[in-house]
C-alpha cells in the first residue's frame, strides 16, 4: 500500500492562506470503490482510503512514512504566479 505526500492548496473561493502550510499524508486506493446494491452509496473494503495524517512539513511526513515503511510519492507544489493589473485595466 502505497501513499501520496502533498501540500494543501489554496480553494478558489477562498481568500486567505490558512491551512495551506501544511502537508498531507494519503494512502492510494488498492481496490476501486463500487455502489453498494440496497443504498447505492459507493464504497469498498478498503479502510485505509479513510486516513489523512496532516504534517507541519514535508520533512516531517517523510519520515513518518519512512519510520511506518510506507512506499511513498511527493507530488511537488504548482508554483503560485500573481497576475497584477490595475482596477483601470477591466476597462481598457
Amino acid at each position: 500500500m502505497s501513499a501520496r505526500i502533498y501540500q494543501i492548496q489554496k480553494n478558489a473561493l477562498q481568500s486567505g492562506k490558512a491551512l495551506t502550510r501544511k502537508w498531507v499524508l494519503e494512502y492510494v486506493a488498492a481496490e476501486a470503490k463500487k455502489p453498494d446494491p440496497l443504498t447505492g452509496w459507493a464504497g469498498s473494503g478498503d479502510t485505509k482510503q479513510q486516513i489523512r495524517l496532516t504534517f507541519s512539513s514535508e520533512e516531517a511526513a517523510r519520515a513518518y512514512a519512512e519510520r511506518e515503511g510506507i512506499p511513498y510519492t511527493v507530488i511537488p507544489t504548482a508554483p503560485k504566479t500573481l497576475k497584477i493589473q490595475a482596477y483601470a485595466d477591466n476597462f481598457r
